[in-house]
Formats: C-alpha cells, sequence, structure tokens
C-alpha cells in the first residue's frame, strides 16, 4: 500500500501541479528511506525542469529535461504533498524538492520504506532499466486472460500469489487481488494450474474493472494512504471481501474467512469462491 490505483492518482494529481516547473533547490532531511537520499542533494536536479509525470507498476517516474527521472516508489506508507513554503515541515517529512514558483515537493513517510532515487534513460516516455523485469500492466492490452492462462498451467502455487506476480501482471496488490478473486468466485487457495482458461479470461477483465473503478474513486484508504491533496481514497466503501472477516459474505451470507497467503492476510467466503 499504495498500490496501484492510489500511485495513478498520485501520478495525476503530480502531472497537474509540478509538471512544467523548474527546480531551485532540494533539501534531505533524513540519510535514507529503503535507499539513500543523500545523492539527491548532488544530483544537479537545480534548473531541471519536470516535463512528464509516468506510472510504471506502483512506480512513478518524474520526467526531467535532461533525460534522467526521479524514480519514485511509496512503500507502506509513502505521502506525497505540493504544497507552499508557508507550511512547516512534518516529522516524517524526509525531501523538499523546492520549485521557482514556490511550491514545495514533500516526501513523507512514516516507515521508511518509500524510495526516492535519481535515474537516467528516462527520455521520451522511457523508464529507467531496474524496472525492465516487470510484468505486464493490467489496463494494457497486453493484458489478457490467455496471459494468465499460460502462465498459471506452470504453477502449482495458489492462485492469489500467481495473480500478485509482478513477474506477470504488475499493480494488482493484496487489496485488488481479493477483491478480483471474490468477484470471480475463485477460492485464493486453489492451485493456479487448476484455474480454467475461461476463468482466467474472467480474472483478467475483473481485475481490469475493479482498479478502473479504484482509480475512479481515488484509490483505498485502509490506513496511510492520503491522496497529494490530503483526501482519502473512497473505494474502501466498496471493498466487498478484503478486511471482512467474520462478516457475512453479500452474495451468499456464508461468513467470510482469512488465511495467510504468502505473508499476506487472504479473504475469502468458503460458501461461494471455490
Amino acid at each position: 500500500m499504495p498500490e496501484l490505483p492510489e500511485a495513478e492518482n498520485i501520478g495525476r494529481a503530480l502531472k497537474r501541479s509540478i509538471c512544467g516547473g523548474t527546480i531551485a533547490k532540494v533539501e534531505v532531511f533524513t540519510p535514507a528511506m529503503r535507499t539513500p537520499l543523500t545523492p539527491l542533494k548532488s544530483a544537479g536536479l537545480e534548473g531541471c525542469r519536470i516535463v512528464d509525470i509516468r506510472r510504471r507498476a506502483r512506480y512513478l517516474v518524474a520526467e526531467l529535461d535532461d533525460g534522467r527521472g526521479l524514480l519514485m516508489h511509496f512503500g507502506m506508507s509513502g505521502v506525497i504533498r505540493v504544497e507552499p513554503e508557508s507550511v512547516p515541515r512534518r516529522k516524517h517529512e524526509h525531501v523538499f524538492i523546492h520549485f521557482t514558483d514556490g511550491k514545495i515537493f514533500r516526501f513523507e513517510c512514516t516507515r521508511r520504506f518509500s524510495l526516492l532515487e535519481v535515474h537516467p534513460g528516462c527520455a521520451n516516455g522511457a523508464f529507467p532499466a531496474v524496472l525492465d523485469k516487470l510484468g505486464v500492466e493490467p489496463l494494457s492490452e497486453e493484458f489478457s486472460g490467455k496471459l494468465l492462462f499460460e502462465h498459471f498451467k506452470k504453477r502449482s502455487g495458489c492462485v492469489k500469489n500467481a495473480l500478485m506476480d509482478n513477474a506477470i501482471v504488475v499493480g494488482i496488490g493484496n487489496i485488488y487481488a481479493n477483491e478480483t478473486l471474490f468477484e470471480c468466485a475463485i477460492d485464493p487457495r486453489r492451485s493456479a494450474n487448476a484455474v480454467t482458461l475461461k476463468e482466467c479470461c474472467q480474472l483478467a477483465d475483473t481485475a481490469r474493472k475493479i482498479l478502473l473503478r479504484a482509480i475512479e474513486c481515488g484509490g483505498t484508504t485502509i490506513s496511510d494512504f492520503k491522496n497529494v491533496d490530503g483526501s482519502e481514497g473512497k473505494f474502501v466503501q466498496e471493498l466487498k471481501i478484503y478486511g471482512r472477516n467474520g462478516e457475512t459474505c453479500p452474495r451468499c451470507s456464508a461468513v467470510i474467512a482469512s488465511v495467510r497467503l504468502g505473508g499476506r492476510n487472504s479473504f475469502y467466503c468458503p460458501g461461494c469462491q471455490k
């Protein structure tokens, strides 16, 4: 968390607020989050202009006019704000990027699992090489039930973990995998190689619809996530299975159960997910 819909909303907001802006100064208050932050101070970002913001999986890239890019990942608790200089720094804000128009890009992360790095090779819509091994985008034409089926038939592990494998398809995190499998009435514990082509087609179609709806709702706020303007994601109000263990299934009235799969809490209905 944040997952794909949340990253997409952050990216759209940043495109509106800092795209076209010129960097005036970089301040680093903490030596590192997931990776060191101090290299930002000597990266020569002053005078660079932001020419584009785009998403790949749960990463964002802010393309600079010199062909480099600022690569961002939000870990478990990353929050981005764009605010004026008059707003005091918060305790867990680790980086300020000042723009010549007085705005400040502020990166907060209480758990320090987030990432902000400068990478080459980001000109003209490209992404840095460190993202080369990522799978297809779930909102792209490349993503299909046939693609899932070809990968799943080689796997004996559970279907939920396969659906969340970023080497196959990116950005279907824990929340959205739970919701997708529930809508398709597929038990998350079922072996991936036991999922039929027809079911894979349903999974691909449903995952795409759920992600698009979550983007429309501004993402999902369970605990930490906030959009750039400070608002919370409203898709939490539409969750049907995630976090609802012990409650009644909205489809068949059985009691929703939970299990740990791949180190993550998984929620399912034993009555209608087979």
